[in-house]
């Protein structure tokens, strides 16, 4: 099976094709919020780097949040167009879900974090099984560096952004009782290799994203807010739109390259 993985659920973009175990090509960058011009050239980029079109894919990957609204609604949409283009099925897969998967076989449970807004962070709670099956043992949370420190009752092993931002105030609030342990460093930022991973598994027991898709948050996004106050089309909505024109462009230079 062949996949494109998006992640863009934080400033840090990834996109990733997969056949199988095997990494085709990847790319990660700094996009501080420019995703929506970043994006698409670097699919294209990849798609040409391993030598593949839209249509030799067996499906697509997408991380859904939490995490940035902007970042979420561009990977979303970007997804969305290329599957209205193709018809290639899409995975979902939550962005914790996605970075616990970069700490495999871990013996204690892992907490992936993330930052949120005003102070607070993101967190779940996962356990590797013995059949090494990823258990969640947590929902994903949202509060502040309190509220996750007192949530945690054994030891447990944190990494990501959120504990980078939070960490002495989350070291305070800690109980004596309860011991963390940081997980190394290359796991901090979330990857598209393991959305890809987490979505082949989806796709291949049929878990296919349906028609109604919208970005999954702990906590309400305030442009979200504002787009119910003002009315109109949501920003989801007018970024797929751009999407697709801009897709149906890529394929129509393509076609008349075949012609040619």
């Amino acid at each position: 099976m062949k996949i494109l993985a998006v992640e863009t659920a934080t400033t840090w973009q990834s996109v990733a094709i997969l056949e199988d175990d095997l990494i085709l090509a990847t790319h990660e960058q700094e996009a501080g919020g420019a995703q929506g011009s970043l994006l698409l050239p670097t699919i294209d980029r990849l798609l040409a780097q391993s030598g593949l079109q839209l249509s030799d894919l067996s499906g697509l990957a997408c991380s859904i949040g939490p995490g940035s609204f902007t970042g979420i609604r561009v990977g979303i949409a970007t997804c969305l167009g290329l599957r209205g283009a193709t018809s290639l099925p899409l995975a979902l897969v939550p962005t914790l879900e996605a970075m616990a998967r970069s700490l495999e076989a871990a013996t204690v449970p892992v907490c992936p974090m993330l930052v949120s807004r005003r102070g607070e962070v993101y967190w779940a709670i996962f356990r590797w099984t013995g059949e090494g099956r990823l258990d969640r043992a947590v929902d994903e949370q949202v509060g502040t560096p309190q509220a996750f420190a007192q949530s945690l009752t054994e030891p447990t092993l944190v990494f990501g952004a959120g504990w980078s931002s939070m960490e002495s105030e989350i070291r305070t609030a800690l109980s004596e009782s309860v011991t963390v342990t940081v997980g190394p460093h290359h796991v901090f930022k979330p990857s598209a290799i393991q959305v890809a991973r987490i979505g082949m598994e989806r796709l291949r027991r049929d878990a296919i994203a349906g028609d109604l898709i919208a970005p999954f948050y702990v906590q309400r996004a305030e442009a979200e807010i504002q787009y119910e106050r003002s009315g109109g089309a949501s920003p989801l909505t007018r970024r797929l739109q751009r999407v697709e024109t801009k897709i149906a462009e890529r394929l129509a230079r393509g076609r008349r390259r075949s012609h040619s």
